[in-house]
């Protein structure tokens, strides 16, 4: 019997196959888990239905994060199509390209305020809206990184809004707290993701990353995955307000 067998996980954020949150849906699948999916339109929900179709009775549903009625209609959705979530994963973020390059100093007032509202704010707002449905003993996750408290150059204002979103990780453990619904973060790694491919210098950087991280690599989605089947399991019943780091143990080193 898997670890998440009988249980319903909203994965926010697939993309793609290379997607850290595909990752993750794949490890819950192997677990027992049924998964929904959300996709942003229609450009993107060819990809995820195609990824859908290995999954376990799957549900897809569209949602625009940036967009409170989306939100509201999504947990409409859910609740007439599975009635309880038991995990929320929220894997979503952006920024401007130009707002990844250059100086964080010349970070715009827009594109700042809308790279903290997809990367950020929604967390809030997902977990608002689905928190209605999930039981005592359920568990919200994201995905955060190293940048949020140390800087890495070309990372710029999305480093300011995964520092914003663990400091909301840790407000809602908090406020859930009280009826047993846990919230916790996973910093991953640098993964060739879509999205990584934005900030400059990746490839250069990763080959860095491999010589001073202590297991001598990077990491892939499925051991993000398997990170994410614990924290979403009984198995981390007593874990709260936490940041799991899954990066072969880069963030130990001071060089």
């Amino acid at each position: 019997m898997g670890l998440l067998e009988n249980r319903c996980a909203l994965v926010m954020g697939v993309a793609n196959r290379w997607s850290i949150a595909w990752g993750i849906a794949r490890a819950f699948h192997r677990e027992g888990a049924r998964c929904v999916l959300t996709y942003l339109g229609e450009r993107e929900e060819e990809n995820v239905r195609k990824l859908a179709a290995e999954l376990r009775n799957p549900v897809l549903l569209r949602c625009d994060v940036s967009r409170d009625e989306d939100l509201e209609a999504l947990r409409e959705e859910l609740r007439r199509q599975v009635g309880q979530v038991d995990v929320l994963v929220h894997s979503i973020a952006y920024a401007k390209t130009e707002d990844l390059r250059g100086r964080f100093l010349d970070t715009s007032r827009d594109g700042y305020l809308l790279a903290q509202n997809v990367s950020s704010y929604s967390l809030v707002a997902c977990t608002r809206a689905v928190a209605p449905l999930m039981p005592e003993g359920g568990s919200v996750l994201t995905l955060t990184y190293l940048a949020s408290e140390r800087v890495f150059p070309n990372y710029n204002v999305m480093a300011v809004c995964k520092a914003a979103l663990e400091a909301c990780v840790r407000y809602l453990a908090y406020e859930l707290g009280e009826r047993g619904i846990r919230v916790n973060a996973i910093s991953a790694g640098p993964i060739r993701t879509a999205s990584a491919r934005a900030v400059a210098g990746l490839v250069e950087f990763i080959e860095a990353y491999k010589q001073r991280a202590p297991l001598r690599r990077t990491v892939d989605a499925d051991e993000v995955g398997d990170a994410a089947v614990f924290l979403a399991s009984p198995l981390s019943r007593g874990v709260t307000g936490q940041v799991l780091f899954v990066d072969a143990g880069y963030h130990i080193m001071g060089v």
